[in-house]
């Protein structure tokens, strides 16, 4: 064995043990009693005392688009937060695994579109990596047609926006290639995912109340930024999920919605799982620390993004929908810019989205859900890593610590014991979780059998993430498997 870790609580599929791990180059070779395994010529890892975990899946990063030739700085002078700044926050917080967003051209081999546009990953990954395929109203009906060339490409998931957003005058805001696709695209693009095995990944608000709301906050003095769940209210993300919902049913596509934010959308989704349907949440670690009160604090603007912040009530529904298994796993929305240009945007449309906690996500999840809230370990690694890779169809190569599965792997201390300070911390100059108080966090973190953070120390450098082809195990798609 190259590397054995021993003396930690190991959380694998068969559940929470006192196991040792071998690894062998990128693999694990061996999970085994305490003991057994020669440590002769391997390096040895002592985890006594802390808590072993796959390392994390993020689902939700928007890094490539920042950075694509022609983008603008947000921040004159401030390069743009792509890949490189992604992944090492990542790193640093104990994921290992990150998957992007790249649009689906018309012209051309499809997937050749997708692998040009994540050019800016290689040579800067912390992290493996992916991306989901966006469509919109901009791609044509022989686009649609051809998915199946990205699911034979290994990029079987697809995102999807019912709305743009913003009003007209708001949309040059994000670098994101953002746009929603109208009723007849998504039904076609749907009856295709069903037919080849994919996913879908749903931004889900009803576009057109989303507009005419914007148009009645300007006449209602409602214009300031702390309106902004006025606008993405919860009725026009319910209204959304339904519709997505019924066509889910029809074409048997397999279906998740991205950041939830409400608890009616979220009694959409239970809904739609009571019936066997395979519908999905997920649920941003932003919307499970805060609520619409938030923005109201001066620099509230930082609590952000889209759609927004709902209530009190709906941030503790979204906890129990989490515990109860409705919501499936945790992200990020990872879009990161500085403190300035993040407060910036004084009103509902000049808003910045996205949000800087693709670092903090492992350690405030464990925190929130299995210190305060009693989540077992094995539901912790379910909504961090396994459920996220198994959707998207990384698992068991990824979201697993199991014979075989790479040996991606995040040591969590629980002595660590502070108040989290953007000090801390790794990528640009503000956290939204300053001050919260943490009670365990990762401190080594391995990707395929190489140690990236070393007892809190940064050892791997950014050649070492890969674009990792992915298959959806097709029981994902049938019913609710998790």
């Amino acid at each position: 064995m190259d590397t054995i870790i021993t003396g930690g609580k190991v959380v694998t599929p068969a559940g929470a043990g006192e196991w040792d791990i071998g690894i062998a180059g990128e693999k694990i070779a061996a999970v085994t009693l305490r003991g057994i395994l020669s440590t002769q010529g391997s390096k040895v890892i002592d985890a006594t005392g802390k808590i072993v975990v796959p390392g994390g899946v993020e689902a939700h990063a928007h890094a490539a688009a920042n950075v694509q030739p022609g983008a603008p700085e947000q921040v004159t002078g401030t390069p743009n937060a792509g890949p490189a700044v992604h992944s090492i926050g990542a790193i640093w917080g104990g994921t290992t695994t990150v998957v992007d967003f790249a649009p689906a051209p018309n012209e051309g081999d499809l997937a050749d579109g997708i692998y040009q546009y994540l050019e800016p990953w290689k040579g800067n990954a912390y992290t493996d990596y992916s991306a989901h395929a966006i469509f919109t109203n901009k791609n044509t009906p022989d686009a649609i047609a051809r998915y199946g060339e990205l699911v034979s490409a290994g990029f079987p998931s697809v995102k999807i926006f019912t709305t743009n957003i913003r009003p007209p005058e708001g949309r040059g805001l994000s670098l994101t290639p953002v746009g929603r696709i109208d009723t007849g695209r998504l039904h076609d693009l749907m009856c295709q995912i069903a037919r080849h095995g994919g996913v879908l990944a749903v931004h889900g608000e009803d576009d057109e109340l989303v507009m005419y709301n914007y148009l009645m906050a300007k006449q209602r003095d409602q214009w300031d930024w702390h309106n902004a769940n006025l606008i993405h209210s919860k009725t026009v993300e319910h209204l959304a999920f339904q519709h997505v919902v019924h066509l889910a049913e029809r074409t048997g596509a397999g279906t998740y919605f991205v950041h939830v934010t409400g608890n009616d959308g979220l009694n959409a989704i239970s809904e739609a799982r009571s019936r066997g349907l395979p519908i999905y949440g997920e649920v941003l670690t932003l919307a499970l620390s805060f609520n619409a009160e938030n923005y109201k604090e001066p620099d509230g603007m930082k609590y952000h993004t889209y759609p927004s912040l709902k209530y009190e009530e709906d941030r503790q529904d979204l906890w129990k929908g989490l515990m109860r298994r409705d919501l499936s796993f945790t992200a990020t929305d990872s879009s990161f810019t500085t403190y300035i240009d993040k407060i910036a945007g004084r009103n509902v449309v000049d808003m910045r989205g996205g949000n800087s906690g693709i670092e903090v996500r492992m350690g405030v999840n464990y925190v929130d859900a299995v210190v305060k809230r009693g989540m077992s370990l094995e539901r912790f690694v379910d909504v961090t890593s396994t459920n996220p890779a198994k959707l998207l169809g990384f698992y068991p190569r990824k979201g697993a610590i199991a014979v075989g599965s790479d040996a991606d792997i995040a040591i969590i201390d629980p002595n660590v014991k502070m108040k989290l300070s953007n000090d801390y911390l790794h990528v640009r100059d503000y956290t939204a979780w300053e001050g919260w108080d943490i009670q365990g966090w990762p401190t080594t973190v391995m990707l395929r059998g190489t140690l990236m953070i070393d007892n809190g120390k940064l050892v791997g450098g950014p050649d070492q993430g890969q674009l990792i082809s992915r298959k959806v195990e097709q029981s994902v798609l049938q019913k609710p498997a998790f």
